[in-house]
């Protein structure tokens, strides 16, 4: 359910309301907007005493919410949300570009690969310092030491960092040294995992597990915003099929209909998308012509030498052509670089 506050609601009215949907045992979700504020209302699971709700000061009307996931819909907001990352954003005119390595491996590794994607262009920095992996051989991260040279890339170059968690432990490790929690695609459906990202204090990427639906990659959103957690980025980065020239399919065709059935911002990752450097070029400009909010890209400067995606990852001059050909592009879909 939605209840629509009037444009000049007073704080007081807005929070009688919330009061009244809490007495109800039910959770309200105050999201302000450009004119008016509406208030997402869930865990209700049966009727609702709409007159009660209805009759509150300020209140213009409440409205049934007709898809499964309440607060990720445009029926709740229509205008899209930015989302707010140290201090840059997500959603805003200007493209979020991510750029650094798969995984971080040593502090001259980040420092070299983060001073070339910042002279490029990149506002954030993105590397591993924990990395789930197919094999239970293959690296697995630096763990809270490579939180501690993520932390020391933003102190150097100023780029909001982006990482991923795995697990309860590494989440909160996460929420204390980056800007952003990254949830990958493996765990997009780790529900006890989403939850405790919607109570942690940063903003959320959200990456689209490897066989999910739209509705599926909407309702893990979903969970993480129920928990009161409203900053929250989706991510693109490629589907399993049948096919066999690249090592996912990038379903560009998702950007589109994410603007169409959400608020929420949305990027590409053609680096995991394709799973092959000569491919994520042309599927960046794509991403950008289709409407992407951004990119995440994997940057390494040795890629030969990777402990991890070396044979996705673009080489510093290769990503400095990326950004001049998404620049170029940019403002023909009303977009900037900075």
């Amino acid at each position: 359910m939605l209840i629509v506050m009037r444009s000049h609601a007073t704080p007081e009215e807005i929070r009688k309301v919330c009061e009244t949907i809490e007495e109800m045992g039910l959770k309200a979700h105050p999201i302000p907007g450009a004119e008016r504020t509406a208030i997402g209302v869930t865990g209700n699971q049966g009727e609702v005493d709409v007159g009660a709700l209805e009759d509150l000061p300020g209140v213009v009307e409440t409205i049934a919410v007709s898809k499964p996931y309440k607060l990720v819909s445009r029926e709740l907001k229509p205008e899209d949300t930015i989302v707010r990352v140290g201090n840059t954003a997500i959603g805003c005119k200007a493209l979020a570009i991510m750029a650094g390595p798969c995984a971080i491996e040593s502090y001259d590794q980040a420092m070299t690969v983060a001073e070339a994607v910042k002279k490029s262009g990149a506002r954030f920095f993105r590397g591993g310092a924990y990395k789930p992996r197919t094999s239970p051989y293959s690296f697995q991260g630096l763990g809270i030491e490579g939180l501690k040279i993520l932390a020391k890339v933003r102190e150097a170059f100023d780029l909001a960092i982006v990482t991923e968690a795995v697990d309860p432990e590494s989440l909160a490790a996460v929420d204390e040294y980056a800007d952003m929690i990254q949830i990958g695609a493996r765990n997009m459906q780790n529900f006890s995992l989403l939850k405790l990202a919607g109570k942690a204090r940063k903003p959320v990427l959200l990456k689209r597990g490897m066989s999910a639906t739209l509705d599926e990659f909407l309702m893990a959103a979903e969970y993480i915003m129920s928990e009161g957690n409203y900053q929250v980025a989706l991510c693109e980065r490629g589907v399993r099929t049948f096919a066999d020239h690249t090592r996912n399919t990038l379903d560009l065709s998702v950007v589109p209909a994410v603007k169409r059935l959400s608020h929420l911002p949305i990027i590409v990752d053609p680096s995991h998308g394709t799973g092959k450097r000569d491919k994520v070029i042309p599927l960046s400009r794509a991403a950008i012509a289709v409407g992407a909010d951004g990119l995440i890209i994997e940057v390494h400067h040795q890629p030969d030498h990777a402990l991890s995606d070396g044979a996705q990852s673009l080489y510093p001059t290769q990503f400095e052509r990326l950004m001049s050909e998404i620049g170029q592009i940019a403002p023909v879909v009303d977009r900037t670089l900075t």
